[in-house]
């Protein structure tokens, strides 16, 4: 990748996506307009100076990042720029006020102004009244909910739920291109109301006509002729970007944790240790499928010997072995043959025992992948720490299911306690084929670990569809949680308390740590009691990777003797 030209306003680009939590350009404006974002880039003033562009930047992704650029908070001020710079004045302080505690560069900058509103709906409400607002300062820039609200350009764009619905306004007026002219004034739309609607609107006319029983002049052209039209018309082959016609999607709730399941994902709790209660539906997380075609190239896995042989000592079912020489009890059945046998002159071995053994496979094991911005710490060979535990992921999954377990491959990662993403790598009811493989090698570390949501995610898949009686969650991550709001002793309680949970539950879990320098004291408080165990590489964990497991099993017994599924 090329560096960006340090006299550019692309040198700003990694500042501006790390604020607004997505990849945003950045460029400058024309002449003489003020900066603004249209939400795919950023434009700064033409021939400010670096500090100004920096500033520029920081407002307007600041303000992007915390959601106040939001489309149904940008419609209700289209078409009035006096209410969008007083919102633009109280939620740029307020952005700002929460970034300077976590961003010595926003606290530089940010005006001496206390914010006066807490929340970006309260900053609308507040610019919607007659309360008096100070201008904000020059370098806030302007909203231009046109540019906000445009869909994408050019053939093959993506359609608005507008053109999905096939809904059309006859009376819409295009907007005018710079929404901060002042010359589009609240008082000329007031003066509209007092024009004559006779003479406008088509309307008004047609019911005088009805009234007064006045036919239509034949001068008047064809019927129907002032009306647009519009054509609808069936297409052989779907565009890229077609979707079917859009259905609300409507969540519903329950005292049970996990079951406000709806269309696109589920809404769980978080546990507040400093309240010592739950957040009920406090956390959304959504099944995420990949559905990219993946390089088949990509889909190699390493295979552990030393791991497979332990991992085949796995026997956690009774199967019972008859014919025996030697057993515990008596097999009915091969003492009836030998009796007949006896009988009929025969002289056949007498092997009428059976034993029972631990040989059977009924284990069900989820594999949790932390795909996060957190994990791409690197080791001294230059292999990340989401390297390591990819590679790990790979191996375990294609070995357990070669020995005939039930496996799962997921990924999470974060962007707030809204958009918490399961990343469905290879489900239960389905092979791990070099598809799935492809698409776990090509995965990419992105967002935040907001790990409490992920294992409750996890665990509900593997209640729901492991169909084993004995069920693993297997999570590899470094024992970092973190996400907006999300941090420290709080993260770590809500982890921990996520993995109690699965336990109560009858699941067991696995906590490895591989290629990661986290302290084994900071492991020991996101895992507690849950087994875990944290090593550079796979390989060092292998020879005893039953041991693990078992220790798993066996915690969950002790701690839920009566078997609770």
């Amino acid at each position: 990748m090329e560096n960006p030209d340090v006299s550019s306003p692309d040198r700003f680009r990694f500042l501006a996506s790390f604020l607004a939590g997505r990849s945003l350009g950045v460029v400058e404006a024309a002449n003489g307009e003020a900066a603004y974002t249209d939400g795919q880039q950023v434009f700064v003033s033409a021939g400010g100076t670096e500090q100004e562009q920096r500033q520029e930047v920081l407002l307007q992704c600041a303000l992007l990042g915390a959601g106040s650029l939001d489309q149904e908070r940008v419609k209700s001020f289209r078409g009035r720029p006096q209410i969008a710079r007083r919102y633009l004045a109280l939620e740029g302080q307020r952005v700002l006020a929460e970034l300077a505690t976590r961003l010595p560069l926003a606290a530089a900058m940010r005006p001496d102004l206390e914010p006066t509103t807490a929340t970006a709906d309260e900053s609308l409400a507040l610019a919607r009244s007659r309360k008096t607002i100070a201008d904000p300062p020059a370098w806030f820039g302007v909203i231009r909910p046109s540019r906000l609200l445009a869909p994408a350009a050019g053939p093959g764009a993506q359609a608005t739920q507008k053109d999905l619905r096939l809904q059309f306004d006859l009376t819409d007026v295009p907007e005018a291109e710079n929404d901060g002219d002042e010359e589009q004034t609240e008082g000329s739309k007031i003066l509209k109301l007092f024009e004559n609607p006779l003479f406008s609107s088509s309307s008004m006319s047609d019911f005088f006509r009805k009234m007064f029983s006045m036919s239509r002049s034949p001068s008047d052209g064809a019927a129907g002729g002032e009306m647009q039209v519009r054509t609808i018309r069936r297409v052989e082959r779907m565009a890229a970007n077609a979707k079917p016609l859009p259905v609300p999607i409507h969540f519903t709730s329950s005292d049970t944790p996990g079951a406000a399941v709806g269309v696109g994902g589920a809404l769980y709790p978080e546990w507040d240790v400093h309240k010592n209660q739950y957040r009920p539906e406090w956390c959304r997380v959504i099944d995420f499928p990949l559905l990219y075609a993946p390089d088949l190239a990509a889909a190699a896995v390493q295979h552990d010997e030393v791991l497979r042989r332990r991992l085949t000592r796995l026997g956690l079912g009774p199967k019972v072995i008859r014919g025996q020489p030697d057993g515990e009890d008596l097999d009915i059945e091969a003492l009836i043959n030998l009796c007949i046998d006896l009988k009929t002159g025969h002289s056949p071995h007498e092997h009428i025992y059976l034993e029972r053994r631990k040989l059977a496979r009924n284990l069900g094991v989820l594999i949790l992948l932390d795909a996060s911005g957190s994990a791409t710490d690197t080791d001294q060979e230059g292999l990340s720490v989401h390297e390591h535990q990819r590679r790990a992921a790979a191996t375990l999954a294609v070995t357990l299911e070669e020995l005939g377990d039930r496996v799962a491959v997921y990924g999470f990662r974060s962007h707030g306690r809204s958009n918490v993403h399961l990343l469905g790598l290879k489900p239960f009811t389905q092979r791990f084929g070099a598809g799935g493989r492809a698409r776990l090698n090509q995965l990419q570390p992105d967002g935040y670990t907001r790990l409490g949501a992920g294992i409750r995610g996890a665990g509900e898949i593997l209640k729901n569809e492991a169909g084993t009686p004995n069920r693993l969650l297997l999570v590899l991550s470094d024992g970092f949680p973190y996400d907006d709001g999300y941090e420290s002793r709080y993260a770590e309680a809500d982890a921990h308390k996520a993995l109690e949970e699965l336990r109560g539950d009858g699941v067991a879990c696995l906590c490895l740590s591989i290629g990661a320098t986290t302290p084994d004291v900071a492991l020991h408080r996101v895992f507690g009691s849950a087994s875990h165990a944290s090593a550079a590489n796979l390989a060092e964990l292998s020879p005893r990777m039953d041991a693990l497991f078992l220790s798993a099993l066996k915690e969950l017994s002790v701690s839920n003797p009566r078997g609770r599924r």
